[in-house]
């Protein structure tokens, strides 16, 4: 592998030269050996760069496992520097080459201050305060290890991700996920899926940003999760390979390599998973008649089947054109495909609790998915040091398609196989983003922004219904679900913002415009649903330091909340034919103005970072649930008290169908307190703990019925890390997420623990780890739903509990010395970063 990336590395360097003059050239060779000075053993990896006498590379190499080297290259003067990872470079200038010329035993220093510089996992996770931003860095989290940004993003304290794989901020759903400050394909057409299959190794922070600038997009009313990758930074060639191993079946590879050069740097991160994930769901139905009294109970039990196989790649080159510009490019690939069968068995009583039906409904889905996104960033740094223009492109495509059997039979009284049904989906989404960000100092504490950006996206879903006819023993579009919806979104937006550091007072006043242009047209019906509308979305950010210890922030921002395009899309789940989710093509979107309180005070062992918060929104958007008579095609069929045909109590071949769709129910007010406090008692002892308070107050009608509700629920995360005898790191991580009410349902409370142990292995080049997720297999939702005429209590595990054992070596990667971990609000770093 080290040869591979060293010949192409080589090759790249020398092509022109190759391609000008096609005459042999006599070769000669530098040969000799690296070692640690400290240590007397070889340094592996050592990079060995050969430039000539105007400073252009001319070739290299690296050393092998006994520190030896021995490169060709052809006679001459040149300047030859021996480089290993946080040791002090040694030079040979002006060498003169004219025979096989051995430089001895060469010995390399360890440079105390690039040690603390070099970029490789940390020991514990850090949080750095900014004015507009929390950054959490990831950090060596044992109980991710093997897993996803799912796993890591419910780590992050505010954060908390539910059984489906929904991300909320403070407990609100409506968060944007970038990736490393973009929109990215590694979110993809359904984002919770997408975030399941991104290897948590490959993430470096993960910035919170409850209070977004006017940089920022306005999108997102909880406020935006920037989730940067990891991009290698240490001079020379060096990496680390994960695998991993796990119960129910996880396995899979990772690899992070980087070669990095005085004027270029080559990066990648690629993995492999396959992964098959059970899950299980319950849903009890209480029948009710137009008097409120119990007609008849429905019981369902669904198991759901999940093999995946996944793919992920991104590379790159950062190539340093000048002292003062560069330019990166960047390629990201991902390829997925997999088999879900969910079955749900469904048994029917009647009031008295007497069995009179058992059906069973198999679904088989088959899905490919596969993304491929092309980035390029240059930037231009003049004079003053801050002065800089960004400019940045990306370009991505998407394509997933599914294609799904599903298999009906009643099974008591009598054994009955019912007509199949097939669905497909096939969606395909294309993205083009272009931004300009122009940064300009102004004296010493003040710094005016500007930019521009356009993000154009394109979307078509083709969704097809088949039912099975017997007569003539062929499928037919059943053109009551079946339709192709094309969804086009193009966003323009234009900031500016000012910054000034006065003393310890420190402002960032800006103004973001943004003009939304959203065209939506379905195919079967022909009808448009065209909306466009420009609004303005200040903000504000205020910080004071007291002193380097104690600091204050007031944040006020004015967000919204777009539809997503599967809640616009009208198309029906198909899993159950008794409970149905859909989108709603009319959603208009949601505005909400935040303003966040934040207070930070560190002691010497104690750090505590606390904030308060207030959110109004309007056109808040809320999931409701209607009901539907239908029959065996799927027709609406009115009901008439006077028509016994209607009512499906009586008249069997019809159903009533309970339907989730969201709506802008009217306006929404929330507040909250959280709290994250860090205590290290001893310095083998580490614990933090956050928690989340808040409230939320709808108000809104539909259809003429209320829909007034007030929620209050808290979440709380403790983790503890303790490093025991024989140097091994035990790591538990304990969540509760308290019980939250709506106006038509109830969900209880749910505790998840997490589980793990590290132990260094191979003079610490390698770990070795072992984690339990959901050590207590609680990781549950259990909630109960109310209509005009049902009630149902359900119950849904997403993932089974899991145990990973995982192991990581490095090379050319030493490990951080250890630091007190740090909570900065100040002091080293100014209050003002915008």
């Amino acid at each position: 592998m080290k040869n591979f990336f060293l010949f192409l590395f080589i090759t790249f360097l020398t092509s022109n030269a190759f391609a000008t003059n096609l005459t042999p050239i006599d070769k000669v060779s530098i040969f000799g050996k690296v070692i640690d000075s400290d240590t007397k053993q070889p340094l592996e990896y050592s990079t060995i760069v050969i430039k000539n006498l105007e400073g252009k590379i001319i070739t290299g190499g690296i050393t092998d496992s006994n520190g030896l080297f021995d490169i060709p290259v052809a006679k001459g003067t040149y300047n030859i520097s021996i480089e290993f990872i946080s040791f002090k470079t040694k030079y040979f200038l002006n060498k003169v080459i004219n025979g096989p010329t051995d430089l001895g035993t060469i010995t390399l220093t360890i440079d105390a201050e690039s040690l603390n510089e070099i970029e490789i996992i940390a020991e514990k996770s850090t949080v750095e305060i900014r004015l507009d931003k929390k950054i959490y860095n990831v950090g060596k989290d044992m109980t991710v290890k093997g897993g996803s940004a799912s796993d890591v993003l419910d780590n992050v304290p505010s954060v908390s991700v539910d059984v489906e794989g929904n991300v909320s901020l403070r407990g609100n759903e409506n968060v944007r996920i970038l990736i490393n400050g973009k929109p990215s394909g590694l979110v993809g057409l359904s984002g919770t899926d997408a975030l399941r299959q991104l290897p948590a190794d490959a993430i470096e922070k993960v910035e919170v940003i409850t209070s977004p600038s006017a940089r920022y997009d306005a999108e997102g009313t909880a406020g935006i999760l920037n989730i940067i990758l990891r991009k290698g930074k240490a001079q020379g060639f060096n990496g680390s390979i994960t695998t991993t191993a796990g119960n129910p079946d996880n396995f899979g590879a990772s690899t992070s390599i980087n070669y990095r050069t005085t004027k270029m740097n080559f990066f990648t991160n690629t993995g492999y998973n396959y992964r098959n994930a059970p899950g299980n769901s319950t849903n009890n139905i209480t029948y009710l008649d137009d008097f409120g009294a119990i007609s008849s109970f429905k019981n369902e039990i669904r198991n759901y089947d999940r093999e995946n196989n996944s793919f992920n790649t991104r590379f790159g080159i950062e190539y340093y054109i000048t002292d003062k510009s560069s330019i990166i490019g960047t390629v990201l690939y991902r390829k997925s495909d997999g088999e879900d069968t969910s079955t749900n068995t469904s048994d029917e009583f009647d009031v008295n609790k007497i069995l009179t039906l058992t059906n069973e409904r198999v679904e088989i889905e088959k899905e490919n998915d596969e993304t491929i996104e092309y980035s390029v960033n240059f930037t231009q740094d003049f004079k003053n040091e801050g002065h800089k223009l960004m400019l940045d492109f990306q370009y991505g495509k998407s394509v997933e398609n599914s294609n799904a059997i599903i298999n009906d039979a009643n099974l008591f009284p009598i054994y009955l196989e019912n007509d199949p049904e097939r669905n497909s989906t096939d969606e395909k989404s294309k993205d083009i983003l272009a931004k300009v960000d122009y940064v300009l100092p102004i004296g010493e504490n003040s710094q005016f922004e500007l930019g521009f950006k356009a993000d154009l996206n394109n979307i078509t879903t083709d969704y097809l219904v088949e039912e099975f006819d017997p007569s003539t023993n062929e499928y037919f579009n059943n053109t009551n679900f079946s339709n192709i919806l094309d969804f086009e979104q193009n966003i323009y937006a234009l900031y500016s913002q000012y910054g000034s550091k006065i003393n310890k007072f420190s402002y960032l006043v800006g103004l973001r415009m943004e003009t939304t242009d959203r065209k939506i047209n379905l195919s079967e019906t022909n009808e448009d649903f065209n909306k466009k509308f420009t609004e303005l979305f200040p903000t504000l950010n205020l910080g004071l330091e007291f002193n380097d210890s104690e600091s204050l922030t007031l944040g006020y921002s004015k967000r919204l909340r777009r539809a997503h395009q599967h809640y616009l899309n009208p198309f029906e789940s198909r899993i159950s034919e008794t409970y149905i989710n859909k989108g709603n093509i009319n959603l208009d979107p949601t505005y909400t103005n935040s303003f966040d309180l934040g207070y930070l005070k560190r002691w010497d062992k104690f750090t505590l970072n606390s904030s308060i918060y207030y959110q109004h929104a309007v056109n808040n958007i809320e999931r409701i649930q209607t009901e539907e008579i239908r029959d065996s095609a799927g027709e609406t069929i009115i009901f008439d008290p006077l028509n016994p045909d209607t009512d499906p109590e009586i008249n069997k071949d019809l159903i009533l169908v309970i339907i989730s769709s969201p709506i802008n129910l009217s306006s929404q007010d929330r507040f909250g307190f959280e709290f994250t406090a860090n205590y290290n008692p001893f310095k083998w002892w580490k614990i933090s703990n956050s928690f989340n308070f808040f409230n939320s107050k709808t108000t809104g009608d539909f259809d003429g019925v209320s829909y007034d509700s007030e929620d209050t629920s808290w979440f709380t995360r403790l983790n503890s890390q303790i490093t025991l005898p024989g140097k091994i790191d035990w790591q538990t991580r304990a969540m509760y997420m308290g019980p939250s009410e709506t106006a038509q349902s109830k969900r209880k409370g749910m505790i998840s623990v997490n589980l793990a142990f590290s132990k260094d292995i191979l003079k610490e080049k390698g770990t070795l780890s072992l984690n339990v997720s959901d050590l207590l297999n609680s990781r549950k939702r259990e909630s109960t739903n109310y209509s005009t005429s049902t009630v149902s209590q359900s119950e849904f595990q997403w993932r089974q509990r899991q145990i990973l054992l995982n192991f990581t070596y490095r090379f050319n990667q030493k490990k951080k010395q250890e630091r007190p971990q740090r909570y900065d609000g100040g002091g080293e770093e100014e209050m003002f970063k915008a």
